[in-house]
């Protein structure tokens, strides 16, 4: 841990001139912690210095970005450019036709871990190079929870297709069906692939254009033309459409799309932490839970504590019910309904009133081990009740990885680059 924290202040320290004679005549823990100290001391204007990078979308300083910009559209960032347009550039890892884009690879990385893996720039590839991947897509009917495992780094997501895999790992299989019913316009109970991309490239229209108003198909398909000219086939779009992207898409497949993904980044976590074995730790458990939420170091550290001290034999939790539990945060809303009424009443929920919950909210019952693990990790004061509200706002953090819509517009706010300041100092 120690390792980590000097790794992660040296990232800051590396930012500033002079750092090559700072960090190499400093390189023991104890004269790096020398180092930090005249750095803390020097704070107020290095801050001023970072934060005028991070206000102006330039956050090489505070989010690791390993790619070299080459070229001439990487080095214009736009001051307005969000979180996830900043977390695509990040981990997107090639480059075709004057576009970047994610492989299967970068996209499960950018899910599952804080910074992308090391590399020198971006593979741009020719076009027969990418026809040559695209040709190693399977079908549809060969999709399953390894599919984004196995094709590795041999296919293409662009932008809009990882805001819609974003949205898939957020959706509750109740919503399934309204998802799919979003993308069949004319309500035939099939989506073709001009359908899919009609709602898929919403993202891509002018600010000015992205609102869900009534428009017909050729007023959409003009406002698309001016945005995509030229539609680059995909993984996705061939995985769901064919070679020649005649194939159409049904509920069934859909959802089994869906599911799939959703079981494959759940189980990619669980293998993280259980090492191969059938069960992760209750403490594994917390910091997978914890990892993505906005509560700061010292704060985590606090949550792992009280799990150690109030269940100091390990038990373990299994896949099934990790699985389930990652279920149940795709149903927060209606779960947050539901715990309103204890909210109205002014009365603390018990493990067996979160578990009657949690029933109504998603149809199955969470095992009372995992429900328990949970309490320790949120109930403060042990009285065995629960904050349901902290409890649900940090596990919409966790839900969307850090992405909250509120939080996708903060590089310019002073508050929020001076808590993460602060958050790093803290540490030492």
């Amino acid at each position: 841990m120690a390792s980590r924290r000097v790794i992660s202040l040296r990232r800051l320290l590396h930012s500033f001139p002079g750092r090559t004679a700072l960090t190499s005549q400093h390189t023991t823990k104890h004269n790096t912690r020398k180092v930090f100290f005249a750095f803390g001391c020097a704070i107020t204007g290095g801050s001023y210095l970072m934060y005028r990078s991070w206000k102006h979308g330039d956050v090489s300083h505070v989010l690791p970005v390993v790619h070299a910009r080459d070229t001439k559209e990487e080095e214009k960032v736009t001051p307005k450019m969000t979180y996830r347009e900043l977390r695509f550039r990040q981990f997107a890892s090639v480059e075709s036709h004057g576009s970047i884009y994610m492989t299967p690879q970068d996209f499960l990385e950018s899910v599952t871990e804080e910074t992308p893996r090391p590399r020198i720039g971006r593979c741009k590839l020719s076009p027969p190079e990418v026809e040559a991947m695209l040709r190693l897509t399977p079908t549809r009917s060969r999709g399953s929870t390894k599919l984004f495992r196995n094709l590795h780094n041999k296919g293409l997501i662009s932008y809009t297709e990882y805001l819609f895999l974003l949205c898939v790992l957020t959706k509750p299989h109740s919503g399934f069906r309204i998802a799919f019913n979003m993308f069949d316009t004319d309500g035939n109970q099939i989506v073709d692939k001009k359908e899919f991309l009609v709602l898929e490239s919403f993202f891509a229209l002018p600010s000015n254009q992205r609102k869900f108003v009534p428009r017909g198909r050729k007023a959409l398909d003009e406002l698309l033309a001016e945005s995509l000219p030229d539609v680059q086939d995909t993984t996705l779009l061939i995985h769901f459409f064919g070679q020649r992207g005649s194939d159409v898409l049904k509920y069934d497949d859909f959802y089994r799309f869906m599911e799939n993904l959703q079981s494959e980044v759940i189980e990619l976590e669980f293998l993280e932490f259980s090492k191969g074995m059938n069960t992760i730790s209750e403490v594994d458990f917390a910091r997978i839970l914890l990892r993505y939420t906005l509560l700061d170091k010292a704060e985590i550290d606090q949550c792992i504590d009280r799990v150690k001290e109030r269940i100091p034999e390990e038990m373990g939790i299994s896949f099934k019910d990790f699985k389930q539990f990652c279920q149940f945060l795709n149903n927060l809303d209606d779960f947050s309904i539901a715990m309103k009424l204890y909210t109205y009443a002014e009365q603390p929920v018990s493990q067996e009133d979160f578990q009657r919950a949690v029933k109504i909210c998603t149809g199955f019952t969470l095992g009372k081990h995992i429900v328990n693990t949970m309490f320790q990790i949120f109930d403060v004061d042990g009285d065995g009740h629960l904050s349901h509200q902290e409890f649900i706002s940090i596990m919409k953090d966790r839900l969307h990885r850090g992405s909250r819509s509120h939080l996708m517009h903060t590089q310019g706010n002073w508050e929020n680059f001076r808590a993460c300041v602060k958050n790093e100092m803290k540490t030492f």
